[in-house]
C-alpha cells in the first residue's frame, strides 16, 4: 500500500526558533511523509506572517488567521477589520487561533469570551473553518459555540488535552479535535488513549503544535527540545497505537479529514512509509 501523506495541521512556523533553518524545517517534513501544514496565526502581525509562508511547492502551506485569547485584549473593531480582509486571503484557511484560555488567564475573562465571539461570526461571514483554543475554560467553550447553533461554522479544537468527557461534549457539537505528542508523555497525556479511542474516524486530525510539545517518548530528542513537522510520523503511531488500529489507516482518515475541513487540495504522494 503507498503511504499517505499526513497532514500537521497546527504548526506555529513563524515562531523565531525556526527563522534559522525554516526552509530545512519543510524538506525534513517532505521526506517524513508530511506534506501540508497549517501554520497557526495567533495574532496579527503572526497570521500575517504565517499567511506569508503560504506556498504550493513539495510541502503545501497554507495559514490560518487570528487572535488567541492571551491577545483578546487587542481585538478591537479595527484589528477585526483587519483580520477580516486577512481571512478572506485564500491562503487563509480557517479563522484562529481563537477561543478561551483560564489556565494563564493573561486577558480578562470577558475580553476573552468577546474575541471569542467576534472571532466566530467572522468565520460565518467569511465562511471558514475554526481553529479552537481551549485550556481550563470548558464549560464557557461549549457554552459559546453552542449559541450559534446550525450557524456554527466547522471547527477543530486544536491539541486537545482535556477529559473523555470534555472531548464527548465537542463531539456533539460537531467538532473536530487535533491530537498532539501530548499523547506520548507518560506523567500528563495518559488519559489521551482513552480519548484518542472515542474520536470518530473522519473527526480526528493530528498535529505537532511545534515548537513546542515534542514528543517525550522520541528515541532521539534534539538537544534544543525543538519540536517539529518531521516528528508528526511518531504522533500518527501513538495515536494508531491507543486506537488499535494500522497508522496507515489512521493517517488516511487524518489526511482525508484535514482536507474537507480547511478545503485542501489533493496530497501529493510523498513516497515515504511511515
Amino acid at each position: 500500500m503507498h503511504p499517505v501523506p499526513l497532514v500537521d495541521i497546527g504548526i506555529n512556523l513563524t515562531h523565531d526558533s525556526f527563522d534559522r533553518d525554516r526552509a530545512e524545517v519543510l524538506v525534513r517534513a517532505a521526506a517524513a511523509g508530511v506534506t501540508t501544514l497549517i501554520v497557526t496565526g495567533a495574532d496579527l502581525p503572526g497570521s500575517r506572517a504565517a499567511a506569508g509562508l503560504a506556498t504550493d511547492g513539495p510541502v503545501l502551506c497554507r495559514a490560518t488567521a487570528g487572535i488567541h485569547p492571551h491577545h483578546a485584549l487587542s481585538c478591537d473593531a479595527a484589528a477585526l477589520a483587519d483580520l477580516e480582509s486577512l481571512a478572506r486571503d485564500p491562503a487563509v484557511v480557517a479563522v484562529g487561533e481563537c477561543g478561551l484560555d483560564y489556565y494563564r488567564m493573561l486577558a480578562p475573562r470577558s475580553a476573552q469570551l468577546d474575541a471569542f465571539r467576534a472571532q466566530v461570526e467572522l468565520a460565518i461571514r467569511v465562511g471558514k473553518p475554526l481553529f479552537l483554543h481551549c485550556r481550563d475554560a470548558h464549560a464557557d467553550f461549549i457554552e459559546v459555540l453552542a449559541g450559534y447553533g446550525a450557524a456554527r461554522p466547522p471547527a477543530v479544537v486544536h491539541c486537545f488535552t482535556g477529559s473523555l468527557a470534555e472531548v464527548e461534549a465537542c463531539l456533539a457539537l460537531g467538532l473536530h479535535v487535533g491530537l498532539t505528542g501530548w499523547i506520548c508523555d507518560e506523567r500528563r497525556g495518559r488519559h489521551l488513549n482513552e480519548v484518542a479511542r472515542a474520536i470518530p474516524a473522519g473527526r480526528l486530525l493530528i498535529e505537532t503544535d511545534g515548537p513546542y510539545l515534542l514528543p517525550r517518548d522520541l528515541p532521539e530528542r534534539p538537544r534544543d527540545r525543538r519540536n517539529e513537522p518531521v516528528f508528526l510520523p511518531h504522533i500518527l503511531r501513538a495515536v494508531a497505537a491507543a486506537r488499535g488500529e494500522p497508522a496507515d489507516e489512521l493517517a488516511a482518515t487524518t489526511t482525508a479529514a484535514a482536507r474537507r475541513l480547511f478545503g485542501l487540495p489533493e496530497p501529493t504522494p510523498a513516497g515515504h512509509s511511515i
